[in-house]
Formats: C-alpha cells, structure tokens, sequence
C-alpha cells in the first residue's frame, strides 16, 4: 500500500513537471515565429512595348533658291534672274515610331500636301501650275533617355518625293501661259531633330524639325509650243509639333 501511494505521487510529480516544462517553452516558440523571415513579393516588371505614333500638325516651307529655267528660243526668260516660288503649306501629318532599343528608333512620316507653283525674277507673276505630293520620310533616329520627362533625339535618313496631280495654270501673262506641267519624282536626303516631353508613361507632346533636300526635274510647255525645263530646288524645312503615344 505504502509503495502503490509513493508510486502515484512520483508518477504526479513527473506529470506536473513535464506540464510546467511545456508551458514554460510556450512563449519561446511563439517567440521564434514572430521572428521568421518575411518574403516580398518582386515588383512585375512591364514588357518593353516598341511602337509610337504622333500626330502632329506639319508646316512645310520650300527654299527654292537656286531653282533653274531653261525656255527653248528665249534667252531672257532663261537667265539667272528667273526662278520658282512655291508655296508654303500647312497640314495634318501621322508618324510612326518603332524602337529597336530604347535609345533607337526608326520613324516614318505619312503626309500629303498640295503646292502652288509661280515664277519670280524675270517670270514674276506667271502662274505656272499646281501639283500634289506625298513625301514619305524615313529616318534613324537616336533618343537621349538621361532628361527625366524630356526625350531629345536626332535622327538622318532618306525621303521620296512623288509628285501626282499635276496641272498647269492656263492663265496668260503678257501673252504667256504655261499650259502643260510635269515634275519628276526624286529621292532626297533628310535630317532632323526634336523632342517629346512625356506628360506621363503613354501621353506626351512633340515638337520636331526636318530638312529635305528635294531638287527634283521639271518640263512644262508655254503657248502649246514653247518647251521649258528646270530644276525646281524645293529644299523644304518641315516644322512640327502636336501629341505623342507610347504604347
């Protein structure tokens, strides 16, 4: 009987001491979970979208300086004093941009525009005619991405002319008029530079500038009878500006 109670009261003891010893380590281990490492998410990174567009308003203005007239049995109309004057021109124009890194790019400009062709020097006054042209632009461009919100760039390239709906004026000066007209299309060089300034990740403005060299030949017929043939230097500058999207 005496063993049986010191049996049982060894077996309590042991029992309350492991209890004790249990809830003693409690607070430890919440302890060591508070201190678990915590893991963060990585911030997802945007995929690099290429394409831009703008789209602008375009003022073109020739620099026909240096244009040539050569009138077949009149020397006086083929001096050096008889020129061209074109007119200059204010239209709607797209572009498109697509990068092939993030400092380069390559641009196409899509725009149509209709001038009005006169002479000047010995030939001021004569209206000679008019005629449409789409001069596709393309060129490489370089983008400055060290300004913050202000992206510089430069850019070179290559620019055709094609001229289309070309019609003579008919209207008689001194007993001269010009009735049939042809302009050669011509490729020509082009350089430009400018600026986008994002108003945020897709929005932004533009202003831009571009010098073609455009030198294309030309034959007209004065009087149904009188052939003439020149160069006509356009050499226009192109200035722009309007919106920007990034996609």
């Amino acid at each position: 009987m005496e063993n049986s109670m010191r049996t049982r009261t060894v077996l309590t003891t042991a029992s309350l001491l492991s209890l004790a010893t249990s809830l003693a380590n409690i607070p430890t281990r919440a302890a060591d979970l508070g201190r678990a490492p915590i893991y963060y998410k990585a911030p997802a990174i945007e995929p690099f979208n290429p394409w831009m567009i703008r789209l602008r308003v375009l003022g073109v203005l020739p620099d026909t300086a240096g244009s040539s007239v050569s009138v077949a049995g009149a020397p006086s109309l083929s001096s050096p004093s008889s020129g061209l004057s074109i007119s200059d021109q204010a239209i709607p124009e797209l572009d498109i941009t697509y990068f092939f890194t993030k400092n380069v790019a390559a641009e196409l400009i899509l725009a149509v525009t209709s001038h009005h062709v006169s002479g000047s020097g010995a030939l001021t006054g004569l209206d000679i005619g008019k005629a449409w042209l789409l001069p596709p632009t393309l060129t490489l461009q370089y983008h400055f991405t060290d300004f913050g919100a202000l992206k510089p760039y430069i850019g070179a390239g290559i620019n055709y002319a094609a001229f289309f709906n070309q019609s003579a004026a008919n209207t008689s000066l001194a007993g001269l008029a010009v009735t049939d007209l042809r302009i050669s299309n011509q490729f020509g060089a082009a350089v430009q530079f400018g600026f986008d300034y994002m108003l945020d990740r897709n929005w932004g403005l533009n202003f831009d500038v571009k010098k073609l060299w455009l030198r294309p030949e030309y034959s007209a017929t004065v009087n149904n009878a009188i052939a003439v043939t020149g160069r006509a230097n356009i050499d226009p500058w192109l200035v722009s500006g309007g919106v920007t999207y990034k996609f």
